[in-house]
This record gives structure tokens, sequence and C-alpha cells, in this order.
């Protein structure tokens, strides 16, 4: 039962045969193929608008990558106090900006409100030589807590953030499953709300290693090109990237994994809401479930081989949070994660005296 992360699912079918097949062609290198000209294509229609993309092998590149485009050195870059790019990517939108300041936003349930954001660029005021600049805001989507910001809510940040002179970057990880899980169109989540560069994640759902830089606005894009390959992120072979991208969106793959890891996660999240000594700490809106739990709890699940991470947070509000003999954990459904794992987890949440010897081989 496996539940830690969707970075240990496998690759989905139709991925791994678009990666066999483009090895058996001599195409172009670093990115001038047919696969990554038929990618970028598609990346275009999805977003309904001409989009410059950029194909990297990390989601840490495509964020630091995004937020070098943003920022300068010397300005500030803007994100949820527990946001992924400030808490889990060692410094790379520093070290990739060149020293661009990272700065925490304090909010609940994962996310930003506008007066938070208003009241903290206050403190970076324009033209004070001694204080870092405004540079860019980051929205993670979905959240660091599972949660997803609708349109208005990101318009509503985006116009703050514009209003001051600096421009919006969305951590896309998990964008398909909010795409998935909310209907709106990719457009609506991103450009149409005010986005003018996002992180597009493939690796948590389905690709091997691929995930695209898309430029909203053809200026921002300029030079790109130059900072990806400094960046070191120009693949000689970047036809297998190509192949990724071009195998994830076609006939909307992209959203049929998604919606299998957010079933699965809301399933999931239903049996453990209902089951005694549990209660969710964030509402699930994506493919990750936050649970709280008495210790003991979780001892048996651990001896009963569930695989999940502890997980501390100032997001969650007071009646949700952990008390003292419970803990937090985040449980996480990929595109793999089948029924008989979901029920096997909503089992021992329901019967603690149900052994490891009950999950089925």
């Amino acid at each position: 039962m496996n539940f830690a992360s969707d970075n240990g699912a496998g690759v989905a079918a139709p991925i791994l045969d678009a990666i066999v097949g483009s090895s058996r062609v001599n195409a172009p290198a670093y990115g001038a193929d047919d696969y990554t000209a038929r990618a970028e294509a598609l990346l275009s229609e999805v977003f309904e608008r001409k989009a410059s993309a950029f194909l990297v092998a990390t989601g840490t590149a495509a964020n630091a990558l995004s937020l070098a485009a943003l920022a300068a050195p010397w300005q500030a870059i803007f994100c949820h106090e527990e946001a992924h790019v400030i808490d889990d990517e060692c410094g790379a939108p520093e070290f990739f900006s060149g020293g661009a300041k990272v700065v925490g936003v304090p909010g609940g349930d994962g996310k930003i409100t506008p007066a938070a954001l208003v009241e903290t660029l206050a403190r970076f005021p324009r033209g004070q030589a001694k204080t870092s600049q405004p540079g860019a805001l980051s929205l993670s989507q979905a959240t660091e807590a599972g949660t997803a910001y609708a349109p208005d809510e990101i318009a509503a940040l985006a116009d703050v953030a514009h209003a001051a002179g600096i421009g919006v970057h969305m951590d896309g990880a998990r964008f398909a499953n909010v795409v998935a899980a909310t209907g709106r169109t990719p457009a609506e989540l991103t450009w149409r709300a005010g986005v003018d560069v996002l992180s597009l994640g493939a690796t948590k759902n389905g690709a091997l290693a691929c995930e695209a830089v898309v430029v909203f606005d053809p200026l921002r894009a300029a030079a790109m090109t130059y900072q990806r390959k400094r960046a070191g992120q120009t693949l000689s072979k970047g036809r297998f990237l190509g192949a990724q991208m071009e195998a994830w969106l076609a006939g909307g793959l992209w959203l049929d994994l998604a919606r299998r890891a957010n079933a699965a996660a809301r399933r999931l999240a239903e049996g453990l809401a209902a089951a005694p000594g549990l209660r969710l700490a964030f509402p699930v809106e994506a493919n990750e479930v936050f649970v709280v739990a008495p210790d003991p709890t979780l001892a048996r699940w651990r001896a009963a081989g569930v695989r999940f991470h502890e997980w501390s947070t100032r997001s969650a509000p007071p009646e949700r949070a952990p008390r003292p003999g419970e803990t937090m954990v985040r449980l996480v459904a990929s595109f793999e994660t089948g029924e008989a794992e979901v029920q096997a987890l909503l089992a021992l949440a329901e019967s603690p005296q149900r052994s490891r010897n009950s999950w089925p081989d």
C-alpha cells in the first residue's frame, strides 16, 4: 500500500511506447526534431493560444527557469510560505535567477490571499535601495495542501501582482489533476486569469522525466532559449522529451491519467473521513489526501505495510490541525493506484485489528 508519492508511479504505457519509438529514429539534436515541434504545437492547442514551450527534465528546473525569466537577481519572488519553490528546491530559484530572494506569504489551506499579498508587498517598497525589489509571484496549482485555486482567485492575485509591476508564475507540478478535478480549461486556469509563465508537470502524472516551461508572454520567452541551455536543460537527444510530451497530451491522455489519480484520492478521502478517530486536514481537491490520525493508528498502518509521509504545516486551521498524540500524514494517489489498494487501507482504518496478512499480494 504505497501512498508516499505519485513520483513513485511508473510510466504510462503510451508514453513508454513513444519513448521506444523515438529511440529508433535518427533525429536532429537539441530539440530541433519533429517530436518536439508537434509537442509544442499541442501545447498551444491545449492552451488555446500561441505559446512558447521549453521542455526540461525536472520540475525543479522548470520552476527555477520560469522564475529566472521573471525576476532579476536584486528582486524578490513571493510565494506561499510552504510552497515547493521555497521549501523543497534547495535554493534552485535563487541560484538560477542569480540571487533573487524568495519570500513566503502566509495563508490557510495552502493558499495566498490578495490581502496577504498586498501586506507582504508593502514590506518591499519600490525604489528603496536597501530592499529587494518586487519581481515575481509564484502560485502552486495544486497547492502544497492539495487544494486548488479557482480562476477568480488566480485573477485576483494576478491583478495585485500586475498592479505592482511583477509577473505571475504558476508551479503546475499537479496542474493536470486540477484541470481534471475542476473541469475548467487550461486557458481559464492560466493566461486568461493572468498567469505569465507556467511550469507544466508531466512526471508525476505518467511521464518518465518531462516538464514544460510554457511562456504566454512572447517578451518573457526571448531569453529562455539561452537560460535553458546555460542551466544544462537543453538535452542533446531532446526528442525523448518531445515524444513524451506529445504522447502525454495526445487524445487527452494527461487528463485521463489525472482523473484516475483524483478518483482514487476521492474514494480514499471519503472512507477515511468516515473512519473513527480520523479527520481530513484540508479539502481534497486533486490527488492528495492529508489526514490527521492518532499515533497508534499510524503505527498499525506502518506495521501493515502502508507507506506515507508525515506532514507538518501552519496552513491548517486549529480545528483540523493535529492535537497531542496525533500526527498529520500525506497520502498521494497516482494513476496506478488501484481500488484494491484503496480498500485495503480503508479496511485498516475501519478495523484496527486487520493484519498485514490481510493485504492481498
